[in-house]
């Protein structure tokens, strides 16, 4: 089975992403959208961001549309919502989708590596989490409903 370290991604300006580039590091990754009932959730991963950053934390967004069209403008226009209205300065990649044959090789990883409830892989909506130790071993999975500030505290154990 491949490691997390084995994939690559583009980031939202277009440049490629090594993830091997995060070996060590805590990583949050999150698959995000900017018109979501879920997207004020993008004030919660600034702030793990800014509390935890020094100490090895990294959270990566990943928008996607594949959840009602929530998503639906360009990687520019997602960039600058993203900024402008929660002030985002963690990492967001390209848009990306999640399920399905045309699915990241990324987020296919995560998802066999953890499963959601009763098994089932797929992403069911928009910000499931997925948390990644330091040593790239995939630690949690969290639902949209759970908000980054309810997971903290796996995210300081894992620091």
């Amino acid at each position: 089975m491949p490691s997390l370290y084995d994939f690559d991604a583009t980031d939202i300006n277009g440049k490629p992403v090594k993830l091997a580039d995060y070996r060590g590091r805590v990583l949050l990754i999150v698959n995000t959208a900017s018109a979501c009932g879920f997207t004020p959730q993008f004030k919660g991963l600034q702030t793990l961001w800014e509390r935890y950053g020094e100490r090895g934390l990294t959270v990566l967004g990943f928008p996607s549309n594949e959840f009602g069209g929530q998503d639906p403008g360009s990687n520019d226009e997602i960039s600058s919502f993203c900024e402008l209205n929660y002030g985002v300065s963690f990492p967001m990649m390209a848009k990306v989708e999640v399920n399905g044959s045309g699915a990241h090789p990324l987020w296919q990883y995560l998802k066999k590596a953890k499963p959601g409830l009763l098994g089932s892989e797929a992403i069911k909506w928009n910000f499931t989490k997925f948390l990644i130790g330091r040593d790239g071993a995939v630690l949690g999975r969290y639902a949209p409903q759970d908000t980054p500030e309810k997971i903290a505290a796996d995210i300081e154990a894992a620091l």
